[in-house]
């Protein structure tokens, strides 16, 4: 493994554990000739997974590219960083059972919206308005709309199954 601060090619192992419920294993290393550390991950990979894009472009699959816009979408929400990492794992391994080896790029956004809507409804909210190209109001009340599951109380709120409390704007009278 070649190091990241100085690029040997002579780095060692320090400690090796288990994690991600045994799906990956996690290495502290350390290189010899600058004395940097630093951490990788050795997980099973069943089959190479090519995204075939909206324009028809066919790009070789990320996982660290999934796990960042994931990311973005939950920054500063109140969500463990184990929880993240286990959801795109759970997103991957879905990708490669489903034994197509070219994966639209929408079918993984559709993976990522119904993982998103489960673990926090407002990171399904900020994915949504990129991934669906909101370009107005209307589209976020359309999705807050889809994830407000509850029976509307008075004065418009809604109580989806989360326990979130959503507040829907009126509609306009005409």
């Amino acid at each position: 493994m070649r190091c990241p601060y100085c690029s040997s090619e002579n780095t060692q192992v320090k400690d090796s554990r288990p994690t991600e419920e045994n799906a990956a294993i996690r290495r502290r290393r350390v290189c010899p000739d600058c004395g940097g550390r630093f951490t990788t991950f050795e997980r099973v990979q069943l089959r190479e997974l090519t995204v075939i894009k909206r324009a028809g472009r066919r790009v070789v699959f990320d996982r660290d590219k999934l796990s960042r816009s994931v990311e973005i979408a939950l920054r500063k929400r109140p969500v463990e960083p184990d929880r993240i990492e286990r959801m795109v794992s759970g997103i991957v391994r879905q990708l490669e059972s489903m034994g197509e080896s070219e994966i639209p790029s929408s079918a993984i956004g559709q993976l990522v919206m119904e993982a998103l809507r489960g673990l926090d409804p407002v990171a399904y909210v900020r994915f949504a308005s990129v991934y669906r190209d909101f370009r107005e109001a209307a589209d976020f009340h359309e999705v807050l709309g889809e994830i407000a599951h509850g029976p509307m109380t008075e004065g418009g709120d809604a109580e989806p199954a989360s326990g979130v409390r959503l507040r829907m704007p009126a509609e306009p009278e005409h």
